[in-house]
């Protein structure tokens, strides 16, 4: 973490003098980009396959809400992220690399799945958390507040899903209904799913991807159709590795 800190420090993408640690004692710290957009790096010796890079995929997503309770029925009752890695209340060092004055008190709540990995992709994603903030100095606003599709910044979060029917009752029943749903199957290039959006208490915009085709080999033509598969059976880790022949560079 040291040395990948200097890296970015160096870059002038990181804002804080050193790396911090979260609630949970995990070292970490906040990048940006040319546009203002803020990425939290976090220690992990987690990985689905080692790379020449410092860096790995995303593993977690950081949300402001107004209220904790409510936003809790959507993100740990619907989308599973149902264990509480702490909850906790003040000031916290770890957030000084987005600028002094302009945090203050927080209850913050980290959570991550009892059960995670599960699905197709499972073992490809690996774990992954959800911390939401809410401010405790003053009345929050919308995140998407005065926002458009298409203006600069993260839009929203994305999931990965399985039985899109199943997942659409449940988040009905709790008072998420879709407001997108694509039906049955939309081409996503060489791959074929469905995909859905709903919104959590405050708005901000959640979308679910149920992948149905998948190309193993495009260029040879050989496609899994993942109908016909369990939903909660992950694919071989040789078959998630063929995925990168079809990236695109």
């Amino acid at each position: 973490m040291s040395n990948l800190f200097a890296q970015h420090k160096e870059a002038g993408i990181v804002a804080a003098d050193s790396a911090s640690e979260n609630p949970a004692g995990t070292p970490c710290y906040y990048t940006e980009d040319p546009d203002g957009n803020r990425f939290r790096i976090v220690e992990s010796g987690a990985s689905f396959s080692r790379t020449r890079h410092s860096c790995g995929g995303v593993t977690g997503v950081e949300i402001g809400v107004r209220s904790i309770e409510p936003a809790l029925r959507l993100y740990a009752d619907v989308l599973g992220y149902d264990r509480v890695v702490y909850d906790v209340q003040g000031e916290f060092d770890d957030m000084a690399g987005l600028g002094a004055g302009r945090v203050g008190r927080l209850r913050r709540v980290l959570l991550d799945q009892s059960h995670p990995g599960r699905g197709s992709f499972g073992r490809l994603f690996g774990a992954s958390t959800i911390e939401l903030f809410t401010s405790l100095d003053r009345k929050p606003r919308k995140l998407y507040e005065n926002r458009f599709w298409g203006d600069c910044g993260f839009i929203h979060a994305c999931f990965d899903a399985r039985d899109m029917d199943a997942l659409k009752l449940q988040s009905e029943s709790s008072g998420f209904p879709f407001t997108v749903d694509s039906g049955g199957s939309f081409d996503m290039g060489e791959a074929e799913g469905r995909f859905a959006y709903t919104e959590d208490p405050d708005g901000t915009l959640i979308e679910v991807v149920e992948t149905l085709k998948l190309p193993i080999i495009a260029k040879l033509n050989i496609y899994l159709d993942l109908r016909k598969r369990s939903p909660d059976k992950p694919l071989p880790d040789w078959m998630l590795k063929t995925l990168r022949f079809s990236r695109v560079k």
